[in-house]
């Protein structure tokens, strides 16, 4: 009975002390669940399930599993799928970015220690397609990533709307008074009407987006709508590479290289895509032993021009639409001139190879713009460096105003998410459109665990006098769907002690996108005193388990808020 293979269902015996009893128990459990011995020789694919009723973006996943183990099963495979973690941005406390590295933890230790060949990733909704390929890089096993794609748009009245952009604009016009009560739940019931992540250029889609420019998923696949009969096909697919992948013994980390990050950031700036792929994509290159450094970040934004008009970027175009412009293909296209075109893809052919066969696709110009007649001659973000963060800020400037980009402005401080929620909307608070609002203690290492909550909404009695747009600044994160002028993800952030903790109100702020700084105007004796007077970082010392472990060992936005002990 002795069977030295180290491949298929019979890798990884449990340890009994007994190799040949380890096999035997492991056949008896197989075989309960109905499968011939002949199937238990197959090589085993693996399909992460991440469906959840507390997820509605994956509610779809059942009938895409079903896909992916015709394509397994048609190309000689062995189809096991198992659960794992799963992430929805509105159904989490505090926030889902907190568990994103527990989500990877769980995939990386799942692959690690069941028995499979490759594995397919299925995942969507904003944190699921970070923590599965930062789980699948450490695993170290053949893998391929498999999107579950965007939601179509629906109707209010005249308006054509998605979640989750449009969310934000009804919702700022129901704080200003310009529609009522019955009015924004009339809008709730039709931002969301099909399985999907949101149907603009968030985070979800953005991530989709650098899954496939890094190579992991199947070209042209990201921007499948979820509910499009292509995306079944894709998914089937899908499952017939993943059995090719075990006969080619590609892994992630083959894949992902510092040249693939690079043409992952060249992306992310053409699609002027959301300020969380920073961290994100920091976070993946981290696992694959890359980098992604905030000042490269700038040269290539520099050199990068922003192609895509896909709200939040524009006020017209969505996902449902980019893909029938093209999808990412074209925007790869667009930039083959500035990519590292030997880079090789989930399929073993080159980035190179990829595009030369794509060279005839159809691209909507309006759209996907042509890289000599782009929408900006620059990429969509930006990182700021300063005294208010020395190791760096993130601003969107595709989504932001112009006009505010060059400013200086006097400090409204918010020392937290209650102290805002408090006082945002108080007919006293001093503040006026000049002002800029600064909100501390909300990166990862505070209670909040940094939350999208770097969106600081406009105060009421400014939005009532028509106030649009105003400059805010956190150490807190963004949703990928909103807009403004809005600077995140300030490094070192407030609870270690960084510098914006030490803003005061009254304090001036100088912005400087084209200079790319962002400096607090106080002189540094003033600083010294009130960095002397700061209390001592948050005792963690009564924390327990997932808490403690994420409080005390989540790295900075600059390092993707990976764990230490994980890259």
């Amino acid at each position: 009975m002795t069977d030295k293979k180290e491949a298929g269902f019979l890798q990884g015996l449990a340890s009994y002390g007994d190799r040949d009893f380890s096999i035997y128990m492991r056949r008896a459990f197989a075989r309960s669940q109905g499968w011939q011995m002949s199937e238990l020789a197959r090589p085993v694919v693996g399909i992460a399930n991440t469906f959840s009723q507390f997820n509605p973006c994956h509610r779809h996943f059942p009938e895409l599993i079903q896909a992916v183990k015709r394509g397994i099963t048609a190309a000689g495979g062995l189809a096991l799928e198992f659960s794992t973690i799963s992430l929805h941005e509105s159904t989490l406390s505090p926030n889902s970015m907190k568990f994103r590295n527990l989500m990877a933890l769980d995939t990386e230790e799942m692959i690690r220690a069941q028995p499979m060949d490759a594995v397919v990733l299925m995942g969507g909704c904003d944190k699921t397609v970070p923590a599965q390929l930062m789980g699948a890089l450490s695993a170290g096993k053949p893998a391929i990533q498999l999107i579950g794609g965007p939601q179509m748009t629906s109707r209010f009245k005249d308006d054509r709307v998605g979640a989750c952009t449009d969310c934000r604009k009804f919702w700022t016009k129901y704080r200003a008074g310009e529609i009522d009560k019955a009015e924004i739940e009339a809008v709730e019931g039709r931002l969301v009407t099909t399985a999907g992540t949101c149907a603009v250029m968030g985070t979800a889609s953005t991530m989709a987006a650098i899954a496939e420019a890094l190579g992991m998923t199947l070209p042209g696949t990201a921007a499948i709508p979820a509910v499009h009969a292509d995306r079944l096909r894709a998914a089937e697919a899908t499952g017939v590479e993943a059995v090719r992948l075990i006969k080619s013994g590609l892994t992630p980390g083959q894949i992902i290289t510092q040249k693939s990050v690079e043409n992952a950031i060249r992306v992310l700036l053409a699609l002027g895509g959301s300020t969380n792929g920073v961290i994100h994509l920091a976070a993946i290159a981290g696992r694959a032993g890359c980098t992604l450094d905030l000042k490269r970040l700038n040269e290539l934004s520099d050199t990068t021009p922003l192609l895509a008009a896909v709200k939040p970027v524009g006020n017209e175009w969505y996902m449902e639409d980019f893909f029938a412009a093209g999808g990412i293909g074209a925007v790869l296209r667009e930039l083959k001139p500035l990519l590292h075109l030997d880079v090789m893809t989930i399929t073993s052919e080159t980035l190179a190879e990829r595009l030369a066969a794509e060279e005839e696709f159809y691209v909507d110009r309006r759209v996907i713009k042509p890289l000599a007649e782009p929408i900006e001659p620059q990429g969509g973000l930006v990182a700021l460096f300063g005294s208010l963060a020395p190791d760096g800020a993130i601003i969107k400037r595709s989504a932001a105003t112009p006009s505010l980009f060059e400013k200086e402005g006097r400090a409204v401080v918010f020392t937290s998410l209650d102290d805002m929620a408090a006082r945002i909307d108080d007919p006293a608070l001093d503040v006026t459109a000049d002002d800029f609002m600064i909100l501390q203690n909300a990166g990862p290492r505070s209670a909040y665990a940094m939350p999208e909550a770097g969106f600081l909404p406009i105060p009421k009695k400014l939005l009532q006098q028509g106030v649009k747009d105003m400059v805010r600044m956190s150490d807190a994160r963004m949703s990928g769907t909103a807009f403004g002028t809005i600077v995140l993800h300030i490094a070192p952030e407030a609870a270690i002690g960084g510098p914006i903790a030490l803003v005061r109100n009254g304090d001036r702020i100088r912005l400087s996108v084209k200079n790319r700084t962002l400096d607090l105007l106080v002189d540094e004796a003033e600083l010294a005193k009130r960095r002397a007077a700061l209390p001592k970082q948050a005792d963690t010392s009564g924390l327990k388990g997932y808490d403690k472990l994420f409080r005390t060992t989540v790295m900075q936005a600059p390092d993707g808020c990976d764990f230490d002990f994980c890259r």
